[in-house]
């Protein structure tokens, strides 16, 4: 038994533990004194720009949020609010398909599938467009 627990022991780390995962990887941290009003305020401009508070004053001080910095577009509420509203409409279509196919044993006609494709395609543009990609594709 106390081959088994040595065995364990001498297990090799995993081979990303312990090294860098970028060439210039940012391992310096740079401390802010602020107020919880200024804070609260730095994290909604940020948030309002796209970007996590670091990359946002890495932004302004650099002139560059770095080069894995994600920029998240903002979602209007109203859009999301709308979106939500057609996912709904598409679950109601879906249950009254398969009411229809349960108590009849018929297919749902070209019909009402074609309407589901278009709110589908309606709810992915809403989709696309509240992340920012106006382009149809």
């Amino acid at each position: 038994m106390s081959d088994v627990v040595g065995a364990r022991a001498k297990k090799k780390p995993a081979p990303w533990r312990g090294r860098m995962r970028v060439k210039d990887a940012r391992k310096r941290l740079i401390h802010l004194r602020c107020t919880d009003h200024e804070r609260a305020a730095i994290k909604a401009v940020a948030e309002e720009a796209g970007f996590s508070v670091g990359a946002f004053l890495r932004l302004l001080a650099l002139g560059d949020a770095g080069p894995r910095a994600v920029r998240r577009p903002p979602a209007e509420r109203a859009e999301l609010a709308r979106i939500l509203g057609q996912l709904g409409k598409i679950g109601s279509n879906v249950n009254q398909i398969a009411k229809a196919i349960h108590t009849t044993r018929n297919l749902p006609s070209w019909s009402e599938l074609a309407e589901i494709k278009a709110d589908i395609a309606t709810v992915r543009a809403a989709v696309l467009k509240a992340l920012g990609y106006d382009h149809k594709g």
